[in-house]
């Protein structure tokens, strides 16, 4: 008997209300344009693109308080919640495209209530150059893209943190964050106040890409069903992804980045990937968006031969 296809569920989240430079919500189209589509069917996937969310109209007045925008990007994690529930309970593996980071508030609460009713937990490999796991009292910026891990651990406002209906959504031994450059003093309280594990660029300079992601992949696997990868496009060295909004030197190389998504699909045990913050207003030619299209074939499969 022929073994069934691996499916996955691509869902386009044209969001930027979370951050302060405006842009992020091309990034969905952006990656689509790079033969995400092509590229994920030629591994022998079956893939269904669900499209893009409705984004609500950006308010009038300019964004200002602890928890800018947050009745928009609420509105969207609801949505997206339900759609990753759905993928996930439907035996489908969800794409999310971003779209700012502060959508992966709804994308992991989505997978980890679909595992939840299944008695299942799920780990969390959180891939970005900032911890984003400020709160609405930590943040300097008030910026939402900056506190979606914070909310997920349940250590912040509590309507996000609540989403679908329980807090946390994940245990935080199963939390790892990967190659982190840029740090807010209240955010490295938050981290030590959480108990996740940090693998900082120091520790990848160090020890290399391929042992931290096998580390990772072991904790977020511990006791799970398996793990959501969330990666952050600035988690990239801007010279290889200049197309995003909240750049930072010294990051992960191209090969770097490959290859934590080849030992991710190696692994096997990836339940939900979100690429976000690919910003083609920044971009050059496409290179940020071919790249975020790449590495998510790679985290399917795809391999060098």
């Amino acid at each position: 008997m022929a073994s069934k296809k691996k499916h996955a569920t691509i869902i386009g989240v044209p969001l930027d209300y979370g951050a302060s430079k405006r842009g992020a919500s091309g990034g969905p189209a952006a990656v689509r344009r790079a033969n995400l589509v092509e590229g994920l069917e030629a591994l022998d996937l079956e893939v269904t693109d669900a499209g893009d969310l409705t984004v609500p109209k950006a308010p009038a007045a300019p964004a200002t308080g602890k928890l800018k925008n947050a009745a928009a990007i609420l509105k969207v994690c609801t949505e997206l919640e339900k759609h990753t529930y759905e993928a996930v309970a439907n035996g489908s593996v969800p794409l999310t495209l971003g779209g700012d980071h502060s959508l992966a508030v709804g994308s992991v609460s989505g997978v980890a209530h679909a595992l939840r009713d299944k008695g299942r937990k799920v780990g969390l490999i959180w891939v970005d150059a900032h911890a984003d796991i400020n709160t609405p009292e930590t943040s300097p910026t008030g910026n939402v893209h900056g506190m979606p891990l914070a909310h997920l651990l349940g250590m912040g406002h509590k309507d996000f943190a609540r989403l679908g209906g329980f807090s946390p959504k994940i245990d935080p031994r199963n939390v790892v964050l990967v190659g982190i450059r840029d740090v807010d003093r209240a955010e490295a309280v938050n981290i030590r106040k959480s108990g996740i594990r940090v693998f900082s660029m120091q520790e990848i300079d160090r020890y290399g890409m391929g042992v931290v992601t096998e580390q990772a992949i072991d904790m977020a696997s511990d006791g799970t069903a398996g793990f959501h990868v969330s990666f952050d496009i600035d988690s990239v060295d801007p010279g290889n992804a200049p197309g995003t909004g909240t750049i930072k030197r010294g990051g992960l190389t191209y090969r770097e980045s490959h290859l934590f998504m080849e030992l991710v699909a190696d692994s096997e045990r990836m339940v939900g990937l979100d690429l976000v913050e690919v910003n083609p207003l920044e971009d050059t030619q496409n290179a940020t968006a071919v790249l975020a299209a790449e590495l998510i074939c790679s985290a399917m499969g795809k391999n060098i031969y």
